[in-house]
């Protein structure tokens, strides 16, 4: 059985990563790509490391753009992906790899991101006891982040057999390619290099 599949935000180190492990797997056809600001530029100008997309040309992410596919990736900034999930239908598979729909808390978003809640998907992390159940079903699913995959699957097992104590602290450090390509001052490489910056502090 092959699978239909639309990734939104092509352009983006997300999107690009994603649709490198798409073309490997035997079963998924991919479909429309898209990239907003960079709408009618080849991929192969953006991306190129996909040489088999290389010819395939952005479109603009729209439901219209996205519509007839069997699953659809959001690989889109922070705050993006909402409007596009509400405009398409419940029987299509959504993936949000961005953060819209990680947070359960309403609070916790409008502190983090200044924006209203846009609810909550089930949590892509099934090598968690109890997620691959709640997984199961769902055509709405949220991606968690590189720093909650990387806590959650480093202390679950810790937690699992009382070798932790409940409260952690926890120190990790990145590049700055989870940032996105924005272009940001500091996110310049003179910016960077040799130092730290705070990020996500509390």
């Amino acid at each position: 059985m092959t699978v239909r599949v639309a990734v939104a935000g092509a352009s983006g180190y997300a999107g690009g990563e994603l649709l490198r492990l798409l073309l490997a797997h035997p079963h998924v056809e991919i479909g429309a790509l898209t990239g907003h600001s960079n709408a009618g530029q080849r991929l192969g100008a953006l991306q190129p490391h996909l040489l088999p997309l290389a010819d395939r040309v952005l479109v603009p992410t729209t439901a219209d753009e996205l519509a007839g596919h069997d699953v659809v990736f959001l690989a889109l900034p922070h705050g993006q992906s909402a409007a596009v999930a509400e405009q398409l239908g419940p029987d299509v598979l959504v993936v949000d790899m961005g953060a819209d729909f990680r947070l359960k808390e309403p609070g916790d978003w409008e502190t983090y991101y200044g924006s209203p809640h846009a609810g909550t998907w089930p949590y892509g992390l099934p090598e968690l006891p109890g997620a691959r159940a709640a997984l199961q079903g769902s055509k709405r699913v949220a991606v968690p982040g590189c720093y909650p995959t990387a806590v959650s699957l480093a202390l679950f097992p810790a937690y699992e057999n009382g070798l932790a104590e409940p409260e952690a602290v926890i120190v990790a450090a990145s590049g700055t390619s989870g940032a996105g390509k924005a272009a940001k001052p500091h996110l310049l490489g003179s910016e960077v290099m040799g130092s730290m910056s705070p990020y996500g502090v509390g």
